[in-house]
C-alpha cells in the first residue's frame, strides 16, 4: 500500500491506495483527514495513524511507500519524518524534479503541488481539453490543454474565506452555516436568507461565469472537473460541471508514484 498524504492550507488528508489496483478513485483504499498545523509532529501524526490503521484491520507494516505533496512549507519536515521513523524509509516530495508536463505559463515554479497533482490526474482519465475547479481554502481553476500541457488558470477567494470576510466586516451580521438555499428565489425575505443567497448563489454565478469566460478562450470543447472537500456543496445546484471527483489530487500522487517507480 502506497501512503499519500496531501498536505493543503486547512487539512492534511492521508490516504491508503493499493498500488495492485487499476490507477483511479477505486484504488484508494481509505482516506483520512485532519487539521494543517505545521505545529504538530511527527509522533503525534504517527499516534494518530496508527489508531486509524487499526480501526482498518492493518498495521503501519501495510504501508510500503510515502508520498507527500504540500503547499504547506513549514509542514513538511514533520511529515518527512513520519515516513522515515514510522514507515521505514524515506518519502517521495511530489514535484521535486519537476513535473513531467509543460507549464506554458509566465511562472511555472510558482505552480502549486495540489493544481500540477489536479493536472496530472485529470489529463490521465480524461484526455483533452479540461477545466479543473478545485473547492477549497481558495477556489482554483485550471486549464490544461488537450497534449496535458497546463495553460494558466484562476484563484478565487473560496467560499468560507468569503463568508469569514463579510461577517468579519460587517458588525451586525451573524455567522450563518453555508448551505444551498431552500428556495431558488433570489430575494431574501430576511438577513439570513439574504446572506444565504449572497454567499451561495453568488458563488454559484462566479463558477458559472468564469467557466463561461474560460470555454469562450480555450475555443475547443472542455470538460469541466470538480474536486476539493467542497465541491460537494455545488454538484446538485449547477450543470457547469461535467465530472466530480473528489479525490483528484490522491489520484495525481498515485499516478506520480507509480510512473516515478515504473522507471
Amino acid at each position: 500500500m502506497l501512503l499519500a498524504i496531501d498536505a493543503g492550507n486547512t487539512n492534511v488528508v492521508f490516504a491508503l491506495i493499493d498500488l495492485d489496483a487499476p490507477p483511479g478513485p477505486d484504488a484508494i483504499r481509505a482516506r483520512w483527514r485532519i487539521a494543517t498545523d505545521p505545529r504538530r509532529t511527527f509522533d503525534e501524526y504517527a499516534v494518530w495513524l496508527s489508531q486509524l490503521l487499526a480501526l482498518e484491520g492493518l498495521d503501519r507494516s501495510a504501508v510500503t511507500g510515502v508520498i507527500i505533496g504540500t503547499v504547506v512549507p513549514r509542514a513538511l519536515h514533520n511529515l518527512q519524518m513520519l515516513a522515515s521513523k514510522y514507515f521505514g524509509g524515506e518519502a517521495m516530495i511530489a514535484g521535486e524534479g519537476g513535473w513531467g508536463f509543460a507549464l506554458d505559463v509566465d511562472e511555472p515554479q510558482n505552480l502549486g503541488a495540489d493544481r500540477a497533482l489536479n493536472c496530472i490526474a485529470a489529463h490521465a482519465s480524461h484526455p483533452g481539453d479540461a477545466i479543473i475547479i478545485d473547492f477549497g481554502t481558495a477556489t482554483t481553476f485550471d486549464v490544461v490543454d488537450y497534449s496535458g500541457a497546463y495553460k494558466g488558470g484562476i484563484i478565487a477567494p473560496g467560499i468560507n474565506l468569503s463568508l469569514d470576510a463579510l461577517v468579519s466586516a460587517a458588525a451586525k451580521l451573524p455567522r450563518i452555516a453555508i448551505e444551498a438555499p431552500e428556495s431558488r428565489s433570489v430575494i431574501g425575505r430576511n438577513t439570513v436568507d439574504q446572506m444565504n443567497i449572497g454567499i451561495y448563489w453568488g458563488y454559484v454565478a462566479m463558477i458559472e461565469g468564469l467557466v463561461a469566460r474560460t470555454k469562450a478562450e480555450i475555443g475547443r470543447p472542455a470538460k469541466v472537473i470538480s474536486t476539493g472537500g467542497l465541491a460537494i456543496l455545488f454538484e446538485k445546484h449547477t450543470d457547469v460541471f461535467d465530472i466530480y471527483e473528489p479525490d483528484l489530487t490522491l489520484q495525481g500522487l498515485a499516478l506520480v508514484w507509480q510512473r516515478a517507480h515504473m522507471k
